[in-house]
Parts: structure tokens; C-alpha cells; sequence
């Protein structure tokens, strides 16, 4: 997580709560007045977002001192408390919905994707996420799957190229959106793995034909055609089993012997894990 963009998106959202002052804060609370709080976890699960809090404190007021209890990636409970704040009460107050908005989010999102990754444990399979994030918070969302155990597929459109069921139609078909890609790789003098979508087994054998390729996304392929997949493409690319995956089906795929499977529900379906920031 780039330090540069946590501290715009951090500035960014601060200036979006704060408007021309908290108000509620200044109504009532002295400016020289000092106090203490402490995140308080009201939920089982994963913890994330420590780090992305500790920049929050430090960019409204850098004389607040933190202290962490409970690192990033740790199991935590109800009645858990993973840090104290300590500064003026008005800093704190500042603080409040903008730290937890992060953390309980990214705690939601890592604690889902630990589920997952401890579902298929042992299988060389690896959970990736998908682009499907909240605008303007990919990076935090995709930092809090690491710290779950998963992996980020890629970070949007730059880093990968991705040829989907639309790229293909749009390209006049699968050889042509190879062709055309490669070609285009060769004149930009771009190094970007390419993967393409397959959506039923005649489209990885015209892939296999063709070559050309670094993966093959199995596109809601269902248990049996994986496996035939699998068999057909024998470790010539890799593999990747996507759409229709849940906490259900996970390991029946993964036992499959693809390489990756990727989830969307990791980021876009998700419930935020419940804590609080508690003046003590």
C-alpha cells in the first residue's frame, strides 16, 4: 500500500467529513482539552486497517499517540481492544467515523477472504480478488485481501491484459483477439501477461491451438468441465476458475487443480465487522 496515495485518500475524505469545521465537536469540547479512547472489537474475525488508522490520527493532528495492541492479520474476538489514541478529545473526535469506516471495512473484506484461503489449505490453489471494488478505495480493499491471505489479480486495467467474453466478441473472435493483442504488445513494447476467457471446453481447445496466452480464466465452468479443462490444458498455462464461487464450492474447485480462483464477493458483497472507538 503506497504510502503517497493512502495520505491523498486520507486528506481527500477529511476534508469531504470535516467541511468547514466539526462543529459538534467545537460546540462543546475545549481545544486544549486532552483525552483517551480505544478501538474496541465487537465482532470475531480478522483484524486490518491498523496501519491505515495510524496515518488517519497522524494527518488531522500529529501529536496523537497510538498504541497498538493488535496488529494487522490477527484473529480477534468481542471485548478484544486493538489500540489506544490518546491527544486532544477534538483530534479524537475527528478521527472517529473515518477510522472506523476503514477498518471495519477492511476487516470485513480480510476476515471473508481468510475464509476462503483456510478452506482450501493444502490445495496449490490461490484465492484472488477482482476488480469489483468501491471507487476510490480499490487500494485498501485489495491490501486488506493480502492481509486475509489472498492475492490481488491485478490492480485495474494497466497491469494485465485481460481478454473477456466482450474483448473477444468486439475482436471478431479468439484468434483475432490474440493476434491483435500480441501485435499490440509487440508494438508498445509492453511485457503484460495476457489471460483469456474461455467459456466452455471448445474455447479452450481453439485456445490451446492458437497458444499465445500466459492464463486461461474457466468462466463458470462447473465442477466436471473444470476438471476436463484442467486435463486438457496440462500445465501448458495456467488455469483459473471463476464466476459462481462460494464458501460452498470453494474446495470442490480448488481439488479440481486449477492454479488460481478468483472471487468478487471478496470485495463487492461484504459486511463490515462491527467495532467501535470508545472514549475511556
Amino acid at each position: 500500500m503506497e504510502s503517497r496515495i493512502l495520505r491523498d485518500f486520507i486528506i481527500r475524505s477529511i476534508g469531504e467529513d470535516l467541511g468547514d469545521g466539526d462543529h459538534s465537536s467545537l460546540a462543546c469540547i475545549p481545544w486544549e482539552a486532552t483525552g483517551k479512547a480505544k478501538l474496541l472489537i465487537k465482532e470475531e474475525g480478522l483484524l486490518a486497517g491498523v496501519k491505515a488508522a495510524m496515518e488517519v490520527f497522524s494527518a488531522i493532528d500529529k501529536d496523537m499517540v497510538c498504541d497498538v495492541l493488535i496488529e494487522d492479520g490477527r484473529q480477534i474476538a468481542p471485548g478484544d481492544i486493538a489500540f489506544y489514541v490518546s491527544g486532544r478529545q477534538q483530534s479524537i473526535l475527528k478521527s472517529e467515523r473515518l477510522v472506523l469506516n476503514i477498518m471495519q471495512r477492511m476487516s470485513g473484506i480480510a476476515t471473508n477472504t481468510f475464509k476462503y484461503t483456510n478452506l482450501i489449505k493444502g490445495l496449490k490453489a490461490k484465492i484472488l480478488d477482482t476488480r469489483k471494488t468501491t471507487p476510490g478505495l480499490r487500494f485498501l480493499e485489495k491490501e486488506a485481501v493480502r492481509i486475509g491471505g489472498g492475492l490481488n489479480h491485478r490492480m485495474g486495467l494497466f497491469d494485465m491484459i485481460m481478454l473477456k467474453d466482450n474483448h473477444i466478441v468486439y475482436a471478431g473472435g479468439i484468434e483475432k483477439a490474440i493476434e491483435k493483442t500480441r501485435e499490440y504488445l509487440k508494438k508498445s513494447s509492453r511485457k503484460l501477461k495476457i489471460e483469456i476467457e474461455a467459456r466452455n471446453i471448445d474455447d479452450v481447445k481453439q485456445i490451446l491451438s492458437l497458444g499465445g496466452v500466459n492464463r486461461i480464466m474457466l468462466d463458470n465452468f462447473n465442477i466436471e468441465d473444470t476438471v476436463t479443462a484442467v486435463n486438457l490444458i496440462a500445465g501448458r498455462y495456467e488455469t483459473e476458475s471463476s464466476g459462481g464461487i462460494t464458501l460452498e464450492n470453494v474446495r470442490a474447485y480448488a481439488e479440481c487443480g486449477v492454479d488460481f480462483i478468483s472471487v468478487g464477493a471478496l470485495t463487492h458483497h461484504i459486511k463490515s465487522l462491527d467495532m467501535s472507538l470508545k472514549a475511556v
